[in-house]
């Protein structure tokens, strides 16, 4: 299985519809990036509002079990995955 992610700052992304996981299932959390709405600019929709879910990878947790943060930004994209890889580098520390 050699598959290529696209990756922003080190961390892959696998988005599906208005999902984006962030992170590597191998690392003991992942964060789940839901796109709650977007603005359209010159014919390009933008994100203005996500939904951030950092949440445990351990497949012995049930999905409310492995939920470690939660949160709702009025924001765009970058800001959305620069948060999520702060949330990720503290639990990764811990």
């Amino acid at each position: 299985m050699n598959e290529k992610f696209y990756c922003y700052k080190g961390y892959p992304l696998v988005r599906n519809g208005n999902m984006i996981y962030y992170g590597y299932m191998s690392d003991p959390v992942v964060a789940q990036i839901k796109i709650l709405s977007s603005k359209n600019s010159d014919g390009i929709d933008i994100t203005d509002r996500v939904q951030i879910i950092l949440m445990s990878t351990d497949p012995k947790l049930n999905p409310l079990e492995a939920c470690i943060r939660n949160a709702r930004f009025d924001c765009g994209l970058y800001e959305a995955l620069d948060t999520a890889k702060v949330w990720i580098e503290k639990e990764t520390k811990k």
